[in-house]
């Protein structure tokens, strides 16, 4: 039920081709990069040898169209640098981009409004019977709304000193046994209620018991409570599957810088490598994991080396 923080770049957005991404909707995510390789471009010519057209910007040497900024422009929007060096794989850099933001935008929406539901039915079953004002709790308030029928009451005996509640199959129960056996000796023999024991035990209680403002309580209502459940359930799906799109649109930057350093390296210098060895190709899939529910995806990359020629 943690909200996943994501923070998107809007430069990004208007990079991308909706209607393209559309059409791929369900396609998977796979990005492939491999060396660039020069090939000779014939000249078309007509009738008599006269040039078909004028155009020699393909003469100009491979090494001009790699600038070195261009790794960089790939990490921060995926295939631009390709396309400033004139590689068609920019086109699906860029459509997985945009694939991949629309299902974090669309698993975002999702959690907000599960997040939403089981709110709202926690307020009108579970929290009911207690009016007041019934302000909204945190993440771990609802959770706990999942584990426990009843929150239990804060104080038994209105008036006076506190006495924390003492059924321990209530949400305060709990949290009062918690304190007895943390700071007692004995959990089920009381000290004298001003040693430091005791008053140690009481401050814990107060800082983690439900207070009345955020009492609640399903009896009567086992119906209710399974679907809550099952809602908070669907929330942390989707907040999950936020997530890992997150960490896909990364991948996707990072993929795409490292293919437009690879093309750039080899356009300039020959090659790319390290200790005798030169970078071929990188391959990368992204593939599911588990229960293709869940939204679980992996990164799988592949980087090919071959013996540096001298």
């Amino acid at each position: 039920m943690r909200p996943a923080a994501l923070i998107v770049t809007s430069g990004l957005f208007a990079m991308l081709t909706a209607s393209v991404v559309l059409a791929q909707a369900a396609m998977p995510v796979a990005l492939q990069s491999a060396t660039a390789r020069s090939a000779a471009i014939p000249e078309h010519r007509g009738q008599g040898d006269v040039p078909l057209s004028t155009d020699r910007t393909w003469l100009s040497p491979l090494s001009d169209r790699a600038p070195w900024w261009a790794p960089v422009l790939s990490g921060v929007v995926p295939g631009a640098g390709q396309f400033a060096m004139g590689q068609q794989r920019s086109v699906g850099y860029l459509v997985a981009e945009g694939y991949l933001i629309i299902q974090q935008v669309r698993a975002r929406r999702d959690a907000n409004r599960d997040r939403d539901a089981y709110r709202a039915l926690a307020f009108d079953v579970a929290r009911q019977w207690f009016g007041g004002e019934r302000p909204r709790g945190s993440w771990d308030y609802y959770e706990s709304m999942e584990k426990y029928l009843e929150s239990g009451t804060y104080d038994r005996i209105p008036g006076g000193a506190l006495d924390p509640e003492t059924d321990e199959s209530t949400y305060n129960g709990a949290r009062w046994l918690l304190a007895r056996e943390t700071y007692w000796l004995n959990p089920a023999v009381a000290p004298a209620l001003g040693s430091p024991e005791y008053q140690r035990a009481l401050a814990f209680y107060q800082s983690r018991a439900v207070r009345p403002a955020y009492q609640w309580s399903w009896r009567d209502a086992q119906l209710e409570r399974d679907v809550y459940a099952q809602t908070i359930a669907s929330a942390n799906r989707s907040g999950q599957r936020a997530v890992n799109y997150v960490g896909l649109i990364g991948a996707n930057h990072l993929v795409s810088l490292i293919d437009a350093y690879v093309s750039v390296r080899v356009r300039r210098f020959g090659g790319a490598g390290v200790v005798g060895l030169s970078l071929e190709s990188v391959h990368t899939v992204v593939e599911s994991v588990g229960d293709p529910r869940d939204g679980r995806r992996q990164v799988r990359t592949a980087f090919r080396l071959v013996p540096s020629v001298r």
